[in-house]
């Protein structure tokens, strides 16, 4: 793989051993559409490392043996690289980047993100805003990227919106991030310009430690994306900018029940289709109406029905994604049984007692956080939502056991 950057305009060739449908960090078949994309509002002259880095969350699922940036690299970036992918990174002369003093948050607007963003009410917020591709047509037209910015820009928190094309870049499944860390392209750019020195994320418990929805079902401390001993922790680490994960330790329960209390709830948007609100059809409109019921313990409000393709994949056979959080909703939500989810009665036995430690934050999460940034969240998990106990957080280190 060769790269070039000029300005903000990322060009990469294949060398003849890669691929064009890669595999993302989780595993994920993805086909490339394009060779070129666009990072706007980025400085031509931020450091080395982190030009190399952000063109790796795109490039990274299609390259096999070796990767040449168009600016030498530092030895740090890699040789984490190299045991992260075992791929050759070169050319190798530059001094590595010291960490910044400043954790921004990459804001989303979704409900995990503005958890994450309540815990650091100092922290600028770096938003990703996809924008059209000038060569690739927009096969995904329903997507409100322009909502989800004017909201970020609503908070009156200091925001940054960085304007990409980079999701075009793929051909299949749709457009979207080649890698989850891709949406971080533009936050890795500018982090010299902000002084970063970490990225906070809004990935709970379940997408750290209990395996996501693509990929692994079952406790994966070892997650390859999100652990800080992992492939991209170590990357991001060794170009100065540590993945920050706030509200790693707890549940979505959680995120839903902060977001809807703090400041910013008039900002919370999780849907991409709606124009003046949710959209309330789509399946994740119906998942997070779900959590969002059972934290208010009131009956589920959804205009979908059990026959709708977004509502199939929750009512087959488990094991699958935010399977926890079905559960948890199964055991608070008044009438549930009356609703679309009462087939799934038949593959769970969750009682509010089975389900609470998902009200609880799990330990191990807050030791991950870069010491500058951990005591703050740990101030705020003890205040909010408190710590498991052992046996609530063998629940977690068991799950799909």
């Amino acid at each position: 793989m060769r790269v070039t950057w000029t300005g903000g305009d990322l060009s990469f060739r294949l060398d003849p051993e890669d691929e064009i449908t890669g595999r993302a960090s989780d595993e994920y078949p993805v086909k490339l559409a394009t060779n070129s994309c666009s990072v706007g509002g980025v400085p031509g002259d931020a450091h080395p490392d982190l030009f190399a880095v952000a063109a790796w969350t795109i490039v990274a699922p299609w390259t096999r043996r070796r990767v040449s940036f168009d600016r030498a690299i530092s030895p740090e970036v890699a040789a984490a690289l190299h045991d992260g992918w075992g791929v050759e990174a070169g050319p190798v002369a530059a001094q590595a980047r010291q960490a910044g003093r400043t954790l921004a948050i990459s804001y989303s607007g979704g409900a995990d993100s503005v958890a994450a963003a309540t815990i650091y009410p100092e922290a600028p917020f770096v938003h990703f805003r996809r924008v059209p591709h000038r060569r690739v047509p927009n096969r995904w037209p329903h997507y409100q990227s322009e909502v989800l910015a004017r909201l970020a820009t609503a908070t009156g928190r200091e925001v940054t919106v960085v304007t990409s094309d980079l999701e075009f870049t793929l051909a299949e499944p749709r457009p979207g991030y080649p890698e989850h860390h891709a949406v971080a392209a533009g936050a890795l750019l500018l982090a010299d310009r902000l002084d970063l020195g970490g990225l906070g994320f809004g990935y709970e418990l379940g997408s750290r430690w209990l395996g996501g929805d693509r990929y692994l079902h079952r406790y994966t401390p070892d997650n390859p994306m999100w652990a800080p001993h992992g492939a991209w922790g170590r990357l991001f680490a060794a170009a100065g900018v540590h993945i920050v994960l706030p509200v790693g330790g707890v549940s979505e329960a959680v995120t839903m029940r902060v977001a809807l209390n703090s400041e910013l709830r008039g900002q919370v948007r999780w849907c991409l289709r709606g124009t003046d609100g949710p959209c309330r059809t789509c399946g994740k409109c119906l998942y997070k109406e779900l959590i969002q019921a059972a934290v208010e313990r009131r009956p589920l409000d959804t205009p979908v029905t059990a026959d709708r393709p977004v509502a199939r994949k929750w009512l087959a056979k488990p094991p699958y994604g935010g399977q926890e959080m079905i559960e948890y909703a199964l055991a608070r939500i008044p009438g549930i049984e009356d609703t679309l989810f009462a087939p799934a009665l038949d593959y769970f036995e969750a009682t509010e007692e089975s389900t609470s430690w998902l009200d609880h934050c799990y330990p191990p999460a807050i030791d991950e956080i870069p010491a500058r940034w951990r005591e703050q969240t740990a101030a705020f998990m003890t205040a909010e939502a408190g710590f498991m106990t052992e046996n609530e957080a063998r629940r977690v280190e068991t799950w799909g056991s």
